[in-house]
């Protein structure tokens, strides 16, 4: 399991994020999680050059990575600290992200049974919808102590 580091310092202090060093995680975040007061999982980053495309918009495989994030911070719960893979992810891309602006993630669990869980949500800036997502996780039996 990767360990959960919440942040001391700066725009995203009391936010919590994955130690994901050498990762592809690494390279494209960082992305930072909390809870919102009513329970349900928010996830954001700070917009940088390295997630624009050659138009100076927000690449949409960086919406598309960070829509797989959230779908697992979405699912937390119903993970119960299980491992799981991403089976399908859906996707609209409804407007473009520039540098500088903060981009946050919502969802919500749609159905969860004992090996898949739906997900859906959207991603914007603001008041403005970026993208909105639907997906489906696999969840794993939990390994046992050998």
């Amino acid at each position: 399991m990767v360990a959960k580091i919440t942040v001391a310092e700066g725009e995203f202090a009391g936010w919590q994020m994955y130690d994901v060093h050498g990762t592809f995680d690494q390279v494209v975040g960082p992305f930072y999680f909390r809870p919102d007061p009513d329970g349900r999982m928010r996830c954001a980053f700070r917009a940088e050059p390295k997630h624009m495309n050659a138009g100076g918009r927000m690449h949409g495989g960086c919406l598309m990575t960070f829509a797989d994030i959230a779908l697992f911070q979405t699912a937390y719960q119903e993970m119960e600290g299980a491992s799981g893979v991403t089976v399908q992810l859906d996707s609209t891309f409804i407007d473009g992200a520039y540098v500088g602006e903060l981009v946050e993630a919502t969802g919500e669990v749609v159905r969860a049974g004992k090996s898949l869980i739906f997900v859906r949500g959207q991603i914007q800036t603001g008041e403005r919808v970026l993208m909105t997502y639907s997906g489906v996780i696999r969840k794993f039996e939990k390994r046992r102590p050998a």
